[in-house]
């Protein structure tokens, strides 16, 4: 029996992974490590928690001599490295703090799977550390690393410590690099629970400048299910982009989760732009699809539709992950800019 640690497993595509594993793979054991910062959450593993094969770890990757003690204490054989401060927002107002736990954890974490000889290890990235696309074109995984935000570059930077672990000690490891995702458990400051969560309040919906955007999306099951064709048939040192075939502008995303709610779009708020806000990401999966016989296989509309369900159920966790901090926080990133509101060009008077 194998025994697969996963990082930031108490967070939304970690704990989404965790359940995945422990349905999918009756031969392993899984090792949950978080942090538990605002953004992890074990509520999220309550129906697995008393399984026999689960076990948490609460370790911050930060702590060099604590990600150390783990490796010894439990026989690890195959990594699964999700975690990270992941919110551009934070990054922007805190970009220090990213640094510290997408660069330096991962380094910790490299230097202890290594000591302890993984059989693997998946890094999992972001297709931000691309930069920004024109109207057309796709990432490919050779497409420049060029990223724009503080987050971004923190995780173009880990990306590029498990390039040199690979070429430097011929480390077992494999990238894969991902566009945005969505679906049940997602902390409500990402824009598809954000804009599910104020609607179903009856709060202003921001969107920010003129909401064209444009994201290419991927439920998190099918995100969960590449990272897995990643780690058993990857090649070592290689990436994989992992993608939605779904492009669409934000604003079009947060017109369906009115519609799907039955609301007209009254409570859009056009807010300010974020500081060096990516006009256009596109993922070519084509290598994923070719080399790891997966493909993304939920449509978006019916995805929405079972987000949307799923935390219209869900209030009372929602209430409380969106209680204390998070309102510091909404407050700061959005009050100013809710108070004095844009009209993107050419919108009607």
């Amino acid at each position: 029996m194998k025994t697969i640690l996963i990082t930031g497993g108490a967070g939304f595509i970690g704990a989404n992974l965790v359940r995945r594993v422990l349905a999918l793979q009756p031969e392993w054991r899984v090792v949950n490590l978080d942090a538990l910062t605002y953004a992890g959450d074990l509520a999220r593993l309550a129906d697995v928690a008393d399984d026999p094969r689960y076990a948490f770890e609460r370790v911050e990757l930060a702590d060099r001599a604590a990600v150390a003690a783990l490796f010894r204490r439990r026989p690890i054989d195959v990594v699964f490295h999700l975690a990270a401060e992941s919110h551009v927002d934070r990054s922007i107002l805190e970009p220090a703090l990213f640094i510290q736990s997408n660069v330096l954890g991962t380094q910790n974490l490299l230097d202890a799977a290594r000591d302890a000889k993984v059989e693997r290890f998946l890094h999992v990235s972001t297709d931000e550390v691309y930069g920004a696309l024109g109207p057309t074109g796709r990432f490919t995984e050779s497409t420049p690393l060029s990223p724009n935000s503080p987050y971004s570059a923190s995780k173009a930077a880990a990306d590029l410590l498990v390039r040199a672990a690979c070429a430097t000690f011929g480390f077992p490891a494999v990238i894969t690099r991902c566009s945005n995702n969505y679906g049940p458990w997602q902390f409500p400051e990402k824009l598809v629970p954000l804009m599910i969560c104020n609607a179903l309040d009856q709060k202003p919906l921001p969107v920010y400048g003129d909401g064209q955007q444009v994201r290419d999306w991927i439920h998190v099951d099918d995100h969960c299910d590449g990272m897995l064709a990643a780690a058993e048939r990857g090649r070592i040192g290689e990436i994989y982009n992992l993608g939605g075939d779904c492009e669409r502008p934000n604003l079009e995303i947060v017109e369906s989760v009115l519609r799907i709610l039955g609301r007209d779009g009254s409570s859009i708020r056009h807010v300010a732009d974020r500081p060096g806000h990516d006009r256009r990401y596109a993922i070519d999966a084509s290598k994923a699809k070719a080399e790891l016989a997966w493909a993304p296989r939920r449509r978006l509309d019916e995805g929405l539709r079972e987000t949307v369900r799923w935390y219209q159920e869900h209030g009372e966790w929602v209430a409380r992950v969106r209680s204390g901090a998070y309102r510091d926080y909404y407050e700061r990133q959005y009050g100013g800019r809710l108070r004095s509101p844009v009209r993107p060009e050419g919108a009607r008077p």
